[in-house]
């Protein structure tokens, strides 16, 4: 079967499966621990991954439910959601049961593909969900099934506006949100990466960054997909393996606290960084700090760039020219973004207001969410991000925090209030409140500020939320307080809490 190439299909599969038809004996991963791929395995593995889905009951529009380690075989399921016009929805890999759940129920999928461990509990606690496993010495049932299955080798046409994932981020409650991102914002945003980034037909990609994340699968993995370039694959990130792979790369991308892992590294110097032309920074704020240490230790300046789940990527520093740190540098283009006032007004320079922004790369929504979507758009379509932010006279954003009471630890994203609940359930504890402050080593690290009748330890709290939460969102200090500071609504002063305990983490005088 041949693959639909009418001017009419806008599924992003075909631009992606046009360029590995061009380069399909150029390498696509080069993988550390099993043979490498060609760009025509991953085509080949993405059309039996298709056919392996249909044989699960999966047709066009259907959510696939995917909580997986970063493998090949992964990067093929989500080609084969995109080459059959289902909706990808990555999990992160550390979300507990419980948590898992709640996707379940709200996304209603059609299928779950998830671990060898996962797979019993979920046959029975997801009837009419069809599940399969992914992972393991022998790729788990879902590769048995496409080895032994019919390829499918066609592209599902679909329209600009379809859906092809949705991508669950931090809500302002215990609810998460998924956000609805189509086919032409996946598209749209790869396309003024590349040419934002400067992307070379030689370029080599250092991909270390997680794949159920938008900027390791819908950044770093696109860039080198639509362009046709290898990526040095690897399962998770290690900063000695990295620093040992810095000379086969040109490009590397990464959250801040790759950088400050690596520069732990003796072995780090300008020569070991002498290949790479370009090093990215995202998913949480860049230190100034590490920026300088980084151009110290390496001769390179750290492009720090801006997005979100909802929107992909907003705004970057230019690849020629002045990279300032501290700054997210300027709207992409086509995106357009102002710094606004509560009512919307668009501020003057210097004033500090939150981002919003528009464009072909900005959602269309909240997966089930009519109500929390009309709240988030402005009537002309300006997408309000909840980041506070200010420009200069040369309209170079800076963020300066964060509207929406979120943390950003290690990359990822963590709502204070679902921790809350749980700690406010445990004997002892009257009242909490979590904050994140800085932290060399995640950016933010989470703290518990807790009002209880005796002390806590972490390792207390770390047992206590032992599988009811991601590890990633257990406090990593927590402190007692004889009350929480509040104003005269009777809200808690997180901010007078962040500075109170702003150098918790600070490394100890030597």
């Amino acid at each position: 079967m041949s693959k639909d190439k009418s001017t009419d299909n806008r599924n992003f599969a075909l631009a992606l499966s046009d360029v590995a038809d061009r380069h399909a004996q150029r390498l696509c991963l080069i993988l550390d621990d099993a043979d490498d791929w060609l760009y025509a395995d991953l085509t080949g593995w993405s059309q039996r991954m298709a056919g392996a889905l249909l044989g699960l009951g999966v047709a066009p529009g259907d959510r696939v439910l995917v909580q997986v380690e970063k493998s090949p075989y992964a990067v093929a399921l989500y080609l084969a959601c995109l080459r059959l016009g289902a909706v990808y929805v990555p999990l992160n890999t550390a979300y507990t049961e419980a948590e898992v759940d709640y996707f379940v129920a709200d996304a209603q999928p059609r299928a779950y593909i998830c671990s060898e461990e996962r797979e019993p509990a979920a046959a029975s606690r997801y009837p009419g969900v069809a599940v399969s496993t992914l992972g393991g010495a022998d790729g788990g049932a879902l590769v048995a099934l496409a080895r032994r299955g019919q390829p499918w080798a066609e592209i599902e046409p679909r329209s600009d506006d379809d859906l092809a994932a949705i991508v669950y981020t931090s809500g302002t409650t215990r609810r998460s949100k998924g956000a609805m991102l189509s086919h032409e914002n996946l598209h749209s945003s790869s396309r003024v990466l590349l040419t934002a980034w400067g992307w070379r037909d030689d370029d080599v990609l250092l991909h270390a960054l997680p794949i159920f994340h938008v900027h390791g699968l819908f950044v770093a993995l696109h860039c080198a997909l639509l362009s046709g370039t290898p990526m040095i694959f690897l399962p998770r990130f290690d900063a000695a393996r990295v620093a040992a792979l810095l000379p086969r790369a040109t490009v590397m991308m990464g959250v801040p606290t790759f950088y400050t892992r690596l520069l732990q590294r003796p072995e780090l110097e300008r020569h070991t960084a002498g290949a790479v032309r370009l090093f990215v920074s995202g998913s949480a704020p860049l230190s100034e700090q590490t920026f300088k240490d980084w151009e110290s230790r390496t001769g390179h300046r750290i492009l720090e760039r801006y997005g979100m789940s909802e929107t992909m990527m907003n705004t970057s520093n230019p690849l020629d020219g002045e990279r300032v740190a501290g700054t997210v540098g300027f709207p992409l283009p086509g995106v357009e973004a102002r710094i606004a006032g509560e009512d919307g007004r668009a501020l003057a320079p210097g004033e500090v207001g939150v981002i919003e922004v528009r464009g072909p790369n900005v959602f269309s929504g909240y997966w089930q969410m009519p109500e929390r979507t009309a709240q988030e758009f402005r009537p002309d379509g300006f997408f309000i991000t909840g980041d506070l932010a200010v420009a200069d006279e040369q309209g170079r954003i800076s963020i300066v925090g964060r509207a929406k009471d979120l943390v950003i630890s290690g990359g990822f994203n963590v709502y204070p209030k679902e921790i809350e609940v749980l700690l406010d359930q445990l004997p002892g504890v009257l009242e909490s409140a979590v904050i994140g402050v800085p932290h060399q080593d995640f950016g933010e690290g989470l703290v518990a500020v807790l009002v209880a009748d005796r002390d806590f330890d972490v390792d207390e709290i770390d047992r206590a939320l032992d599988g009811c939460i991601a590890r990633f969102k257990q406090p990593k200090a927590v402190v007692r307080v004889e009350a929480l500071p509040r104003n005269a609504m009777g809200k808690v002063q997180k901010n007078e809490l962040r500075e109170r305990f702003a150098a918790l983490f600070d490394p100890a005088p030597r």
